[in-house]
């Protein structure tokens, strides 16, 4: 049977795994992550951080498989974090 994917709440696309920096404070193996360039929150993102934080940044919806917490993974350009996702082959 195939497991479930985690889907983002926010565009209905299945979150990839993607795996933290080394120097993350995170300590978990991977994280689902929403890398959908259209996701309605990663691209109001670019205008709220502008707004509030007055810096060029977003953010992609994040889950922990673990605990099962999400929030924001910011991000400084679309291919931001790109290179850490996980093949599932």
């Amino acid at each position: 049977m195939a497991e479930a994917k985690e889907r983002c709440p926010h565009c209905g696309e299945v979150l990839l795994k993607w795996t933290p920096p080394a120097n993350s404070t995170w300590d978990t193996e991977f994280q689902w992550v929403c890398f959908n360039d259209e996701c309605p929150y990663y691209t109001r993102g670019w205008d709220h951080m502008l707004k509030t934080q007055n810096i060029k940044a977003s953010y992609r919806y994040r889950k922990d498989p673990h605990t099962g917490s999400s929030g924001p993974l910011p991000c400084w350009s679309q291919e931001a974090h790109k290179d850490h996702i996980i093949s599932d082959d």
